[in-house]
């Protein structure tokens, strides 16, 4: 009998890593899916003897066992396992998530003059992870707040259908209205000898629009408890991504499938990762993902 897909969840006892648990603990009730809170943890300076290498392991125990007796209160929650690892937090978190259903991980934005950054680990967790990350940017506490915001969705021509599944799966569980915009001017001809005429800004939303439509036509007949808003937005994709981020409970992209070779996450959401002040789901490709 195969064991089932686990939520996963980072956990060092700080606030951050609090609220990622909380999240977590939603993911596990709504989907009927087994908790593992993992916690890594390594000296970093150097050599250690081993009375303080045990003393450090044992403080470990400590925050992560307050972690679960936590998730193991919510008594909803049927199986609650640990995962101690000495090393690298952001390797553990990837190798665990080719078993996991979803990764769940708690970040704030750190800003520098200039522009605001994300630490190494939520970095490297979004980009190679083989499950769904959830980046958990303030406290949320879902499903339960009296009015909470949409799914948000960003849909370009090449997003694929395990991103349009994992946003109208999160929709569908959580009761949320689902809300999909496709962002972009129309592109503009260059003057030529042959110059053809310029594109009509009304024509291009028009047709934008019904492609948008046609898209979700499957997605709605597969969710149909499921409220879709559609909209097409003349603006840049990250201003009108950022923008709707504001007012969502949760935004959702997806990595591209050059992520595998770069390592990198694509521009717009590399930049919603970084920016957005609404909790963010990356999402890989995944084969056979289905919606709802």
């Amino acid at each position: 009998m195969t064991e089932p897909r686990r939520i996963v969840v980072g956990y060092d006892g700080s606030d951050l890593s609090t609220q990622a648990l909380d999240w977590a603990m939603d993911e596990a009730e709504l989907r009927e899916l087994p908790l593992t809170l993992t916690h890594a943890w390594r000296w970093p300076y150097g050599e250690i003897d081993d009375g303080a290498k045990i003393r450090l392991r044992e403080a470990a125990e400590h925050v992560l066992y307050h972690g679960a007796d936590r998730a193991r209160a919510r008594g909803t929650i049927v199986d609650v396992a640990t995962d101690l690892h000495e090393g690298s937090a952001a390797q553990r978190l990837v190798a665990l998530s080719a078993g996991a259903e979803l990764v769940v991980v708690g970040s704030r934005r750190l800003s520098f003059p200039g522009r605001p950054v994300i630490g190494s680990v939520i970095a490297t967790v979004a980009a190679r992870a083989r499950s769904p990350v959830i980046i958990v940017r303030r406290a949320s506490p879902l499903p339960v707040p009296s009015h909470p915001g949409p799914v948000v969705l960003g849909l370009k021509n090449t997003t694929a259908d395990e991103v349009l599944g994992f946003a109208f799966h999160e929709a569908a569980l959580r009761r949320l209205r689902l809300r999909v915009l496709h962002a972009g001017c129309p592109r503009l001809l260059t003057w030529g000898v042959a110059m053809a005429s310029l594109p009509d800004p009304d024509d291009a939303g028009r047709a934008c629009q019904e492609w948008l439509d046609e898209r979700l036509i499957p997605w709605r007949e597969k969710c149909p408890e499921v409220s879709v808003d559609a909209a097409v937005i003349m603006s840049a994709p990250k201003e009108a991504l950022g923008a709707a981020a504001a007012e969502a409970a949760l935004i959702v992209a997806g990595t591209g499938r050059t992520v595998r070779r770069t390592g990198r996450l694509g521009m717009i959401t590399r930049s919603l990762v970084r920016r957005a002040s609404c909790s963010v789901a990356v999402v890989p490709p995944l084969e056979g993902a289905e919606p709802c």
